[in-house]
């Protein structure tokens, strides 16, 4: 444990040394900064994008299989506390399928408590700024399915006319695009199907070990300037993956660099940056439109 907690120190410093200015959000705009695919206990990779987050002021998520290998309580005390938990009061987490290697994914529920959303459940909401963030639980056999009529969807729409927030960012675990090893994953369309009829505008997956990024798009893959722009951040510090069949629409890639995702979300806009780990050169950032397009 401690000479975990070394490396992640020295990585810290590493980045304080060659400075990091773009990651200094403007006052008053909420930041939203995290990965995917985290803690292995095993190399250095969530050691490193600990290291970042202790940079980054802001909320940040996890985007699922955030220890392993199984999300039980020891992974998380061994592996997950020892990096990621230094930003455990700021976190709002989400749930991947290697959580549920522990039965009813108790793991992650005694961690992160009602941070994590409603034992069973799973999937909740909250705001940040002027945006509605929903964080959704793609394991769909453990909560009622992910059907259009499922209660987690059923749920999902609800909220979405309830709160008529002017942005709408989601995360979850599994992506509906994906170039990489799992690829597509259909069923969490209807997660789609309510977020594009609610105009959407950001979503952030991971499950798959790599970086990806996708044009706006509608839950059928065609592009378009009111469609999702998708991110798949699975490099919070699992192994990496190389990518298979590159899907269409997809803008930007890389397999080789640990980092963390930084959303700067302002009023009608957000800007996105990949954050790499110390050592590593490959980034990628832009500003998109978000928002005007809701009453």
């Amino acid at each position: 444990m401690w000479s975990r907690l070394l490396t992640a120190a020295t990585a810290a410093i590493a980045i304080l040394a060659i400075g990091l200015p773009a990651t200094v959000a403007a006052a008053g705009d909420p930041v939203l900064v995290g990965a995917g695919d985290i803690a292995t206990c095993v190399g250095s990779g969530d050691s490193a994008t600990a290291a970042l987050l202790a940079t980054i002021p802001g909320t940040v998520f996890t985007a699922g299989d955030n220890a392993y290998p199984s999300g039980s309580p020891a992974n998380y005390h061994d592996c997950y506390d020892p990096t990621w938990g230094a930003a455990r009061a700021r976190t709002r987490p989400s749930l991947g399928n290697h959580e549920y290697g522990t039965s009813g994914a108790a793991g992650y529920f005694g961690y992160f408590g009602t941070r994590g959303g409603a034992a069973g459940k799973g999937y909740y909401a909250y705001n940040l700024g002027t945006w509605r963030i929903y964080v959704l639980n793609s394991n769909c056999s453990k909560v009622g399915g992910c059907g259009s009529s499922s209660p987690q969807v059923r749920w999902l729409r609800s909220d979405l006319a309830a709160h008529p927030r002017r942005c709408i960012l989601a995360y979850w675990h599994h992506p509906l695009f994906s170039s990489g090893f799992h690829g597509n994953t259909t069923a969490v369309r209807p997660f789609w199907d309510a977020l594009y009829a609610a105009r959407a505008d950001v979503v952030v997956n991971g499950h798959d070990h790599d970086y990806e990024r996708f044009s706006r798009q509608s839950p059928g893959g065609s592009r378009t300037t009111h469609g999702i722009m998708e991110f798949v951040a699975g490099t919070g510090g699992a192994e990496r993956r190389p990518f298979e069949s590159i899907r269409r629409n997809s803008v930007a890639r890389n397999a080789t660099t640990f980092g963390v995702v930084k959303m700067t979300l302002h009023a009608t806009s957000y800007d996105w940056q990949f954050v790499p780990e110390a050592g590593k050169t490959f980034t990628d950032s832009g500003t998109g439109k978000a928002c005007t397009h809701r009453a």
